[in-house]
Formats: structure tokens, C-alpha cells, sequence
């Protein structure tokens, strides 16, 4: 891919990014992660790759504007016109629409080709380890939802939660995410990162659970009725 191109690709997707927490860096550590991942695999096309990764997330704010819709399928297409506009090849501009349609986290959907599962893995890495929390906070703030919910007056852990929170979408997505990389590099950097969102998780909970425990506790003794 010559520079040219580049740019003109990371244009349209700068112009298209919006939340927080799927901005234009997350789109770069995607981007270089799938580089990473590549360099492990063979006959990798990578002006797809490239292609892919920079325009993978266009179709979050139609998603975000209307929930019902899935980014990734509507981002496939959208990318797919785009990329027919700049005058790339039909064959190349369905393989990115085919990469970005099956990125996202769901099972009726499985990546097929390999730049398909080189996407999926580099995506889904962001979503491990410190950087995995760290992006799961900052977008459940933009959804107005809690770090937990109580349960007897205590901190729910989120695991079986019906309500959203940060605990439970650890227990629902973040934890179990390690064990669906396609890749043998994806999987290993998957598993590089695992301990340290084990440790946050926990030590949130305790620090939490604890806080309430005593608190109730005082201030049950300060409230006479």
C-alpha cells in the first residue's frame, strides 16, 4: 500500500470516529496489533489487513445512534463503498467488507479468511488486560452504568447480574474472552495480559465490599433511631 493511500484511508476513518472508547487510538492499537499478529502467519494480504483495521469501527456512531444495528456489518458496508469510490479493486473491497462484517464478538458470524481472524484477534486484544478495563470503564460511563450494583445491601459481584454494570460485564464478556482467540500469536499476548485484569477486578471488589462492610457498620452505630 503506498502512502497515499494510507492516508487517504486514515482520513475517512478519523472522520468517522466518535465515543471514547472506540477512538482513533484504539483504532491504531488494533492496527498495530494486527501487524504484530501478521508477522507470525504467512501470505498475509496486507493492504486488506490495513484496510480493515483502519476502517473496522466507521459504523459505531450509526450503531450508537441506533441500537438495533450491528457497527460491523454496517461498517462493512460502509467501508465497502468507500474503498469501490477510491477505485480499489471489487475482489479486495468485498475481502475488507468481509473482514469487518465478521469482527465483531458473535458466534453467527465467524471470520473466514485469514485477515478476517487476524482483525478479530487484534480487535478483541484491546479488549484484554489493563487496557480491556480501562476501555469497558470509560465506555460504560458513556452508557451512564455503574462500576456495581448491590445485592443484600453489598456489592454484587456482577456474576449473574441481570442489571449492567462493570462487574458484570467482567463476568459476562471481559474474563471470558481469553479462551476465543483464532490466532496462535493473538492467543498468546492474550494470555501475557490476563493476570493483571484478574488483579484489577478483584482488588476493586475488595476494596469495595470492604468500604460498605465497615461504613454500614459505623454508621449504624451513629444513627440512633
Amino acid at each position: 500500500m503506498n502512502g497515499a493511500t494510507y492516508r487517504k484511508i486514515e482520513e475517512h476513518m478519523l472522520a468517522c470516529m466518535g465515543d471514547a472508547a472506540h477512538d482513533k487510538e484504539h483504532v491504531y492499537r488494533v492496527l498495530y496489533n494486527a501487524l504484530e499478529i501478521a508477522a507470525s502467519e504467512r501470505d498475509v494480504d496486507y493492504d486488506v489487513l490495513i484496510s480493515a483495521c483502519l476502517l473496522h469501527d466507521i459504523g459505531r456512531k450509526e450503531q450508537l445512534r441506533d441500537p438495533s444495528l450491528c457497527h460491523a456489518q454496517v461498517g462493512g458496508d460502509m467501508a465497502h463503498e468507500f474503498l469501490l469510490g477510491m477505485g480499489l479493486d471489487a475482489e479486495s473491497a468485498a475481502h475488507v467488507k468481509e473482514c469487518i462484517a465478521s469482527h465483531r464478538f458473535r458466534k453467527n458470524s465467524p471470520p473466514k479468511s485469514l485477515e478476517a481472524k487476524i482483525l478479530f484477534d487484534a480487535d478483541k486484544l484491546d479488549v484484554t488486560g489493563a487496557i480491556g478495563i480501562a476501555r469497558t470503564l470509560v465506555y460504560n460511563g458513556v452508557l451512564n452504568r455503574p462500576l456495581y450494583t448491590l445485592e443484600n445491601g453489598m456489592p454484587s459481584d456482577g456474576d449473574g447480574d441481570a442489571r449492567p454494570s462493570f462487574f458484570q460485564e467482567y463476568c459476562f464478556k471481559l474474563k471470558n474472552i481469553y479462551d476465543g482467540f483464532l490466532t496462535k500469536r493473538g492467543k498468546e499476548i492474550a494470555e501475557e495480559r490476563r493476570a493483571s485484569a484478574q488483579n484489577f477486578y478483584a482488588g476493586l471488589l475488595g476494596e469495595v465490599r470492604q468500604s460498605h462492610a465497615y461504613g454500614k457498620d459505623a454508621l449504624r452505630e451513629l444513627i440512633k433511631e
